[in-house]
């Protein structure tokens, strides 16, 4: 019986020794660990509210028209230029040929102004010459008139040739009268052929312009990649509506390349300046770490740009730390950067200055 005590009682001693030895490293691990956060709180700034971000571009569509073809499929690579949809065109070839047939008629019209414009003037012409030979042979009925009255007054002459030469005068300045208001109203015409030509004139280039956004229209009816990238989720249909202006997709822009949004708090940025080096850890490669610069602060906390920011004038305050969005450039040639998304998680170190 006392040999099994002793035996109990020795492998308790073990046991006791063996939990002293792993608390004792337990205790020298996290006293290593505290003091390395310690050692980390005091010269770095850190966050884990951070995110890659990327470009994210919708494209719209130009015109609008029922689709036709539709060229791309979910997540797909694309590349500038691509042709991502093809939209039914057969409306507007027949606004096409319509336009031009306004062209023409507008075009007719200015051609029948300007021929009447011509023969205005060439009636005006006529007119004026006219004026002369009727302003002659007013003077020359006057000067008759006036050698008649002198030959009245010696009786060299009879009264009723005296009236007959007063009653030619009469004709010959009615004459005169007459051509001069013709020519008077052919000047009117012309000019109200010179307005009417203006009119059409610029009734001809607004036709021009309309032919010109009809081929417009028939170009944006091939909708294009604007740059390289992927496009996002496929939600169109062959054979739907659409509007001019309308979304048809994103695309993640990869051209515009990645960089890091850190939202540190209004305590942490006193110590955080633009152009200084960070260090980036991405949650989903946690083996890898990537360098960057911080490129621009946000000029107000991101709860100003909600879009219902708080108002501490009404209601109970509960004061709550703010956060700044700072904009993180990458920098360095690290492979696995090809491999981050737009929308991956992220922790950011910046060194304390």
């Amino acid at each position: 019986m006392s040999d099994k005590l002793e035996k109990y009682r020795k492998v308790d001693h073990v046991v006791l020794k063996i939990s002293y030895a792993v608390a004792l490293v337990i205790l020298a691990a996290l006293l290593v660990w505290g003091a390395l956060k310690l050692f980390r709180f005091s010269q770095y700034e850190e966050t884990n509210d951070a995110q890659v971000m990327e470009y994210i571009n919708p494209i719209l569509s130009r015109t609008k028209g029922f689709v036709q073809e539709i060229r791309f499929q979910d997540h797909q690579q694309i590349s500038k230029g691509d042709t991502l949809v093809v939209l039914d065109k057969n409306e507007a070839l027949v606004r096409l040929q319509e336009v031009k047939a306004e062209i023409a008629s507008a075009e007719a019209q200015l051609q029948v102004l300007q021929s009447n414009i011509h023969v205005a003037s060439s009636g005006a012409n006529i007119h004026q010459a006219q004026i002369s030979a009727a302003e002659a042979q007013l003077w020359k009925q006057q000067k008759d008139f006036e050698r008649y009255q002198e030959l009245l007054k010696g009786e060299a002459v009879t009264l009723q040739q005296f009236e007959a030469v007063k009653t030619q005068l009469e004709i010959a300045k009615s004459n005169y009268q007459t051509v001069k208001n013709t020519y008077l109203n052919s000047q009117d015409q012309i000019t109200d052929a010179e307005a009417r030509i203006a009119v059409a004139k610029a009734n001809l280039e607004q036709k021009k312009a309309q032919l010109e956004r009809v081929k417009l229209d028939l170009q944006y009816t091939v909708i294009s990649a604007p740059s390289d990238g992927f496009m996002g989720t496929k939600k169109l249909q062959v054979g739907q509506y659409i509007q001019t202006g309308q979304t048809i997709g994103y695309m993640v822009d990869k051209q515009q390349g990645l960089w890091v949004v850190a939202n540190f708090q209004e305590t942490q940025i006193a110590a955080i300046h633009e152009g200084q080096q960070a260090l980036i850890t991405i949650d989903a490669y946690p083996g890898e770490s990537f360098q960057g610069t911080i490129e621009s602060f946000s000029p107000a906390t991101g709860s100003q740009f909600s879009l219902l920011p708080s108002d501490n004038a009404t209601g109970n305050f509960v004061k709550v730390t703010q956060r700044f969005p700072v904009k993180i450039q990458f920098t360095g040639s690290n492979p696995v950067l090809s491999k981050l998304k737009a929308g991956m998680n992220a922790e950011v170190s910046v060194i304390k200055e």
